[in-house]
């Protein structure tokens, strides 16, 4: 297992260049002079020239590439051109936030989802597997920033019980955990009963029946591991992706960050602060299907004996 786990955090380091490199051609694309935004309008241009020379500005694309993937693997990510702050300190600030609310809108799920599909599939075609497939349509068709604007326009603006911007308190939590994952538990609900439903047609579960095993156990004990390894696949990649995609419900609730931190450099060409971020995002989705892959072991071992011989 460990010689597995050495080997997938090494797929990190061509994953990392690949993506940083990718962004990093498209963003020198862009419009926009990062020495310019750094001095402002007001500056002349002899100012302008010598700071992009000091800052490696006028140097060859790939020279400024790796001179940063140098500096970055010695913990050097430099410093942010819109706030003249280390990028470090504009991370670990705003990491926090999107951390907590990508861990409790996965905790949500996980109550929520799990649960409904499994119940859905027990009861497939019945008027309760009819309404919940209904409304799991139905939610993961609403837009994440529609729903947010309109439980800050019920719970806050007209009732008045829900902060509506900021993390300072505890139920200033609710409504953006709440937006985050309603799209997450609808769509996790869906695979959670399509998996249900082809395990429970599987030729050992029909065994068990004719044993006359419990109805309950036979869910309890054989049909529910079996079904969680497509579930666990669709909430890892929730997680990682709410990472990056947290910008939305970030925006609407006036939340500092990863996701916001990022587009807004994005906008203002900040490279430093935008490749670090990037650094992150990979490093996430990368160790997160790690651990998903050390989940589908635990839960069936036949995946584990694959993983060991790996």
């Amino acid at each position: 297992m460990l010689k597995y786990i050495i080997k997938r955090l090494l797929y990190l380091i061509p994953i990392l260049l690949c993506v940083t490199f990718l962004v990093f051609v498209i963003l020198s694309f862009t419009p926009g002079d990062p020495a310019r935004l750094i001095l402002g309008s007001g500056a002349k241009s002899y100012q302008v020239e010598a700071l992009r020379e000091e800052l490696g500005l006028n140097d060859h694309l790939i020279v400024q590439y790796f001179r940063y993937i140098g500096n970055a693997i010695t913990g050097d990510f430099g410093t942010s051109y819109a706030n003249n702050e280390p990028v470090v300190d504009l991370i670990a600030s705003r990491l926090p936030n999107t951390l907590k609310l990508a861990l409790l809108s996965t905790l949500l799920i996980v109550i929520c989802a799990i649960p409904l599909g499994i119940y859905s599939a027990v009861k497939q075609n019945c008027m309760q597997d009819n309404i919940i497939r209904i409304a799991s349509m139905v939610l993961a068709s609403i837009p994440a920033f529609w729903f947010g604007l309109i439980l800050v326009l019920i719970f806050s603006v007209k009732l008045g019980w829900l902060p509506s911007t900021g993390l300072e308190s505890v139920l200033a939590y609710i409504l953006p955990v709440i937006t985050m994952c309603t799209a997450g538990i609808a769509i996790d609900t869906r695979v959670t009963r399509a998996s249900m439903l082809d395990v429970m047609r599987q030729d050992y579960i029909r065994t068990a029946k004719a044993k006359g095993v419990k109805p309950v156990k036979i869910i309890r004990k054989h049909a529910i591991r079996n079904a969680l390894i497509p579930v666990i696949t669709s909430m890892g990649i929730g997680f990682a992706g709410s990472f990056g995609g947290s910008v939305l419900i970030e925006t609407v609730f006036g939340i500092n960050g990863i996701g916001r931190l990022m587009v807004t450099h994005i906008r203002s060409k900040d490279m430093p602060t935008v490749f670090a971020c990037v650094i992150l995002l990979a490093s996430v989705f990368t160790i997160v299907n790690l651990l998903v892959d050390i989940a589908y072991g635990i839960i069936d071992p036949r995946i584990k004996t694959e993983i060991k011989s790996a």
